[in-house]
């Protein structure tokens, strides 16, 4: 069993050396900003999830060429029922898939991580009302006209 101390280490690494569809990905959540919010190269327990949102309890893992073989399959599979087992459920998204629809997996894993917060509305109440509006009205620039 690796050391939580070398998991950290490892996951650190991952995010630096992320793999194309993992860096575009992560580039279509972060412009959603903080709602709900994703952790790239996350460890839980000895894992390190590609995608993790604790709020939501989802992982979102990009499987490669790499997760089609057998050994890698029965891996994927004792991982998947480990993390279930904790409450946590896999979105496992096929790279070949992401690459030839980035946008519309990115907007796949923030629904099913704003519908298991209790719904896209839930997420977005969580934002603070905008200021109510100025009854002062403002003051008009130079050269503005009426």
């Amino acid at each position: 069993m690796r050391s939580p101390v070398l998991t950290l280490k490892r996951a650190r690494r991952l995010r630096r050396e992320m793999t194309l569809p993992e860096t575009m990905l992560w580039q279509r959540l972060r412009r959603r900003g903080e709602d709900p919010p994703l952790r790239r190269q996350h460890p839980v327990g000895v894992y390190i999830l590609d995608f993790y949102c604790s709020a939501a309890r989802l992982a979102v893992e990009i499987d490669g060429a790499g997760h089609d073989t057998a050994d890698q399959a029965r891996h994927d599979a004792r991982r998947d029922a480990w993390l279930a087992s904790q409450g946590i459920e896999i979105m496992r998204i096929a790279a070949g898939d992401f690459l030839r629809d980035p946008d519309e997996v990115a907007l796949g894993v923030w629904t099913l991580a704003a519908e298991r917060m209790g719904g896209i509305r839930a997420v977005s109440e969580r934002r603070s009302p905008p200021p109510p509006a100025s009854p002062v009205p403002l003051p008009r620039c130079t050269g503005e006209e009426n």
